[in-house]
C-alpha cells in the first residue's frame, strides 16, 4: 500500500524599456511547483509533461520517507515552509496535519472524492489496508478464510499471521486503529494475538515479499497485512479477507505559507484529473476517487471492499501516540 535540498525557483519578469504591463512575462511562467510527498509517489513522464505544458510550471518531487517523515517534516518546517503542496498525508495523520495548521484553505472545483474530504485535505486515492491470504494454501489445508479480527486469535490460525509494527508503518498503524475501533480490550486483544503466533516486522516489504507464502520469498505466513489492491498483481494466487479492511484515503493538500500557492492549486487540480485518476492503479498501485475504468487484472482480482472500518480521525490523532507508546511497551514486555 513511498531529502533533497528544497527551492522555489521563481522567475523574474523582464521590464523592456518601452513595454508596457501587458508586454511583461507572465509571472507563472517557469515557476516551480515543490512537492513534498512519501518514496511511493510516482507520477509517469506523459503525466508530468502534461501539468508542465497546462501550467507553464516546472514540477519537482521531494520525499524525505514514508508518509509518516512526510507529515513531520511538515510540521518541523511549517514557520518556514520550502515546499508549496503536499501528498501521503493519509486518514492516520490527517486530523494532526489540520490541527498543526500547515494545510491552507483550498477545495478544487471538481472534487471527485468530497465524500472522502477531510477538512483542507483532498483526496487523492484509496489504499485500504487488509489482511491478503495465500488461497492455495488455505484451501489445501480445508481451513475457511478468517473473517474478523476476532478469529485471528483462534487456534487454527496459530502461527499463520505476519504483520507490521504501528509505529513505524502505516499499513501497520491503520491495523492498530482497525483492531481498537473492533475490539473492548485492544491490548488484551494484542496480547491474545501474539500468543497465536502472529510475527511483527517493520515494514512492508519485509512482511509482504519475504515473509507471506504467496509472495517472492515464499515465507512461513500465510497471511499478511497488506492493501485490498494487492491480489490484483497476484492473480488470483492471493485474496483478500473481508472483515479485516480499514480505510485509507491519501490526500493532499497546499502547505500553509507556501511561495508558489498558485501552483500548489494547479496541481491539486491537475491530480484529482482523469489523467492522473486514472494512471494511480498502474503507478502507486492504489484506487483513484474518481470514477474510471480500472485495469482490467484490478476488475477482477481486486475489487474494493464493501465493508470497511472506519476509525474516527479526531479520535486517532488525539491517541495516536499514546496507543505506539502503549503497544510498544506492550511489545517489548514480551521480547
Amino acid at each position: 500500500m513511498k531529502a533533497k535540498s528544497l527551492i522555489t525557483i521563481i522567475s523574474a519578469t523582464v521590464f523592456l524599456g518601452a513595454c508596457s504591463a501587458a508586454d511583461q512575462a507572465d509571472p507563472t511562467e517557469n515557476q516551480t511547483v515543490t512537492v513534498l510527498t512519501h518514496d511511493s509517489f510516482a507520477i509517469s513522464d506523459e503525466a508530468k509533461a502534461a501539468f508542465e505544458e497546462e501550467s507553464g510550471m516546472t514540477l519537482r518531487t521531494t520525499s524525505p520517507g514514508d508518509a509518516g517523515m512526510v507529515l513531520n517534516q511538515l510540521i518541523l518546517n511549517k514557520d518556514n515552509p520550502t515546499v508549496d503542496v503536499v501528498f501521503g498525508i493519509d486518514t492516520m495523520s490527517a486530523q494532526r496535519a489540520l490541527d498543526e495548521g500547515v494545510i491552507a484553505d483550498y477545495t478544487p472545483s471538481n472534487d471527485p472524492g468530497s465524500d472522502l474530504r477531510i477538512g483542507n485535505l483532498t483526496a487523492i486515492d484509496r489504499g485500504d489496508v487488509c489482511l491478503n491470504a495465500d488461497a492455495a494454501y488455505f484451501e489445501a489445508e480445508g481451513l475457511a478464510l478468517p473473517e474478523s479480527f476476532a478469529d485471528l486469535t483462534k487456534p487454527e490460525y496459530e502461527n499463520l499471521l505476519v504483520v507490521t509494527n504501528p509505529v513505524v508503518s502505516s499499513p501497520g498503524l491503520a491495523f492498530l486503529a482497525g483492531t481498537i475501533d473492533q475490539t473492548e480490550d485492544w491490548q488484551q486483544y494484542w496480547n491474545d494475538l501474539l500468543d497465536n503466533g502472529t510475527k511483527v516486522v517493520d515494514s512492508w516489504s519485509t512482511a509482504f515479499y519475504t515473509d507471506f507464502s504467496a509472495a517472492d520469498g515464499q515465507g512461513d505466513y500465510p497471511l499478511v497485512l497488506s492493501y485490498a489492491s494487492s491480489p490484483a498483481y497476484g492473480e488470483g494466487v492471493f485474496v483478500n479477507v473481508e472483515g479485516t479492511c480499514v480505510r485509507q484515503v491519501e490526500y493532499a493538500g497546499v502547505v500553509n505559507g507556501a511561495q508558489n500557492d498558485e501552483g500548489a492549486r494547479a496541481f491539486i487540480d491537475f491530480m484529482v484529473g482523469e489523467q492522473f485518476q486514472s494512471e494511480i492503479p498502474e503507478t502507486m498501485y492504489m484506487y483513484p476517487v474518481a470514477d474510471v475504468d480500472l485495469p482490467e487484472e484490478w476488475a477482477t482480482y481486486a475489487q474494493q471492499p464493501e465493508n470497511v472500518i472506519v476509525p474516527d480521525p479526531a479520535l486517532v490523532a488525539e491517541n495516536r501516540e499514546t496507543w505506539q507508546q502503549q503497544w510498544t511497551e506492550l511489545y517489548e514486555a514480551r521480547n
